[in-house]
């Protein structure tokens, strides 16, 4: 169980939003913070870490994986230029480069 109560029942909901609200409290984070967001911050975060978007998909329960995309794919600044970079990269190789792929 995820999140499974003190005596190890499911949580109700009402307690599981009191003790994430008191979590942003603790952490001066600003309390319009959903516990929704959380969710949004897990695919955000796994796309930009290189995840491939399938197994997002999966984490997240979706039926198709342009669900995920659509929502969730906006990519980071830095995402995409460590993406230009590598094709450079490619590009830049020379035929007798032994770093280069057959």
């Amino acid at each position: 169980m995820v999140f499974p109560s003190e005596v190890g029942t499911p949580i109700s909901g009402r307690n599981l939003l009191r003790h994430f609200k008191s979590v942003l409290t603790k952490l001066g984070l600003p309390a319009t913070i959903r516990f929704h967001d959380l969710r949004h911050s897990c695919a955000t975060f796994l796309i930009a870490q290189g995840v491939h978007p399938r197994v997002v998909m999966e984490i997240l329960g979706h039926s198709q994986i342009s669900i995920t995309m659509n929502t969730y794919g906006h990519v980071m600044p830095e995402t995409q230029q460590d993406a230009v970079q590598k094709l450079d990269a490619l590009l830049r190789r020379q035929p007798d480069d032994p770093t280069a792929s057959s």
